[in-house]
């Protein structure tokens, strides 16, 4: 059974870092695609980054030059370093990997359960 398991999320004043990290258990053929995503209170989920298989990454506007997305094929993790973080950042921040799991016959999407960000002062 694959799970997806986030961590990394809290409370940080604006200008404050945070890193969140996803990690991918089960037995698994292959990952493709990782990302990360958001969901505002009142918004719709939103794309924040994803990195390809041979590690192309990829940014939502709102967020390039201040987030990092970055992926262990070791540790069939990925991760996303968020800088100068501004009020509306806060939103539950939400990893999803394409994967091979064994007994899938195909790759799929599978979402981790969210960890939040808020950034107050």
């Amino acid at each position: 059974q694959v799970q997806l398991v986030e961590s990394g999320g809290g409370l940080v004043q604006p200008g404050g870092s945070l890193r969140l990290s996803c990690a991918v258990s089960g037995v698994i053929f292959d990952i493709n695609r990782m990302g990360w995503y958001r969901q505002a209170p009142a918004k719709q989920r939103e794309l924040v980054a994803d990195i390809s298989a041979g590690e192309i990454t990829n940014y939502s506007d709102a967020v390039k030059g201040r987030f990092t997305i970055s992926r262990d094929r070791a540790k069939n993790a990925v991760y996303l370093q968020m800088e100068n973080l501004k009020p509306e950042d806060t939103a539950v921040y939400y990893c999803t990997v394409d994967l091979w799991a064994r007994g899938s016959g195909q790759y799929s999407d599978y979402w981790g359960q969210g960890t939040q960000v808020i950034v107050s002062s």
